[in-house]
């Protein structure tokens, strides 16, 4: 279980000191670069649920790609920043709206958009054989499709930080046997198997795999908090993140 954080504490506090909601109702109003910045690395962590919306809706790779990319410059150019508003919902469902009323009136213009023209925020790299890395489950819906590809993308997001924490190599490399254990992978490999590879016991792998998951289970709680109004919403989050793989 994740390990909840009281918000009136200063570590619940800090959670809440840059919300996504924040970033962008800041980048709507001062239109500083700072707060640009900002928005644009929101935008990248949205990237691949857009584009996954996009795909399901019809889309080639090439035309989703054109239009997650020109759906983002205008987000950015503020287009869209009027219409938000926190007491609608959450920063992810604001979005999904965005996106659904983008592709339904504007997508014929978007698509005239030069390629990879202006701001990029992410190449889709798609050589031969590698097919496309957001393709989407037989009968799921645009709104399933969004919704998985967010929550992968968050829960890659979440591992990428628990891994940056680590300060070794070979701390790293542990890190990379045990990462199965933290999302119930079914493949995952006995925790025997995985002791005598990296020529420890049992015993150490274990407990290793329970730190690994309470500190899991607070940088996820960080990570969420970001993208909701107010702690009371960061456990329904976290409950829907994982509704969204598992669908």
């Amino acid at each position: 279980m994740p390990v909840p954080v009281n918000p009136s504490s200063p570590a619940g506090e800090r959670l809440f000191q840059t919300t996504h909601w924040s970033v962008v109702l800041a980048a709507g109003e001062a239109g500083s670069s700072e707060a640009l910045a900002a928005l644009e690395r929101l935008c990248r962590a949205y990237w691949s649920p857009v584009y996954a919306y996009a795909r399901r809706c019809g889309h080639s790779p090439h035309d989703a790609e054109d239009l997650t990319q020109e759906f983002f410059h205008r987000l950015l150019d503020r287009h869209y920043l009027a219409q938000a508003d926190p007491r609608k919902g959450r920063f992810r469902n604001f979005l999904l709206v965005a996106v659904k009323h983008f592709l339904a009136n504007e997508w014929d213009r978007a698509r005239a958009v030069k390629r990879g023209g202006r701001l990029t925020f992410i190449s889709l790299d798609q050589g031969a054989g590698d097919g496309d890395p957001w393709e989407v489950a037989a009968g799921e819906s645009p709104d399933q499709a969004f919704a998985r590809a967010w929550a992968l993308t968050f829960l890659e997001r979440v591992l990428a930080r628990l891994r940056d924490e680590l300060g070794r190599e070979e701390q790293r490399a542990q890190f990379d046997e045990l990462k199965g254990f933290l999302l119930g992978d079914p493949s995952a490999p006995p925790y025997a198997q995985v002791a005598a590879k990296l020529d420890t016991t049992e015993a150490a792998i274990k407990m290793a795999v329970q730190r690994l998951r309470r500190r899991f289970a607070e940088v996820l709680r960080e990570e969420i908090a970001h993208t909701v109004v107010g702690p009371e919403e960061i456990d329904d989050e976290i409950r829907c993140l994982f509704a969204a793989i598992a669908s």
